[in-house]
């Protein structure tokens, strides 16, 4: 498959342009013009790339790029980042917010789906645009429960559960990485509990003051499920061979 071609289509399919965001969302570092395998990761990291190369990949989507808003200078260990990928002849694409808030293979449309949340409408708005996914268990699922459930879906336990709600989870929000900022939103729309990424001291009293439960997922794991999801839609439709690098954070 031509590199420009799956660009164009992941540009597309993601709607990577119609999405405000920090991250400078599409193609960052131009590789090999042919593609035929596609290697996936979280975070841009050297690891990522090196692996990447070395599984022979010609191409390498990430959830976290390497570019924001802000400009960068190539020295240091960001040098070493863009020169492992150039010499490997290895595209960067990076897809941020957009596999957030993707209804198909986003992160959290796809977490709603292992989770077996039902009913799923759009949740979390982020710059005006809902990146999240709200849905119901039906009948209400014990806590413990839903544990074990999030640590079937991402082979970790949560990092951290705040339980100052009701004994069963049943209106259920979930935006990935570090939403701990939708509290309030999720507390408006009558969300009894509230899955995302990564915890904060600051939350701790104002999920208590809103007698929610609070599932704290871990940031990489819960975005992980997206890329996973992405890499069996492009197999699907493209005969891609893909791989996942699996490069835990711990966080």
């Amino acid at each position: 498959m031509q590199r420009d071609e799956l660009v164009a289509y992941l540009n597309e399919y993601l709607r990577v342009r119609e999405i405000d965001d920090a991250s400078q969302n599409g193609l960052q570092v131009e590789g090999d013009p042919e593609v035929h395998r596609v290697a996936f990761a979280v975070d841009a990291s050297r690891e990522a790339f090196e692996r990447a190369v070395t599984t022979r990949a010609q191409f390498l989507i990430v959830h976290h790029g390497l570019f924001w808003n802000q400009p960068v200078r190539l020295v240091g260990p960001f040098y070493q980042r863009v020169r492992t990928l150039i010499l490997g002849g290895c595209s960067l694409y990076a897809a941020h917010l957009p596999l957030d808030a993707h209804p198909e293979v986003g992160n959290n449309a796809e977490l709603a789906r292992l989770l077996g949340l039902q009913d799923t409408r759009p949740f979390g708005k982020y710059h005006g645009v809902p990146i999240g996914v709200a849905g119901v268990l039906d009948p209400p699922l014990p806590l413990p429960n839903l544990i074990g459930r999030l640590i079937q879906a991402l082979n970790v336990p949560p990092i951290r559960v705040l339980a100052h709600g009701a004994p069963n989870a049943h209106r259920v929000g979930i935006v990935s990485g570090d939403a701990v900022s939708l509290l309030e939103q999720a507390a408006e729309e009558g969300l009894d509990t509230f899955i995302t990424g990564e915890t904060r001291h600051s939350a701790f009293h104002t999920v208590a003051e809103l007698e929610m439960n609070v599932f704290f997922a871990g940031h990489y794991a819960t975005e992980s499920v997206g890329l996973k999801a992405l890499a069996r839609h492009l197999e699907q439709k493209f005969g891609l061979e893909t791989v996942f690098l699996d490069i835990p954070t711990g966080m």
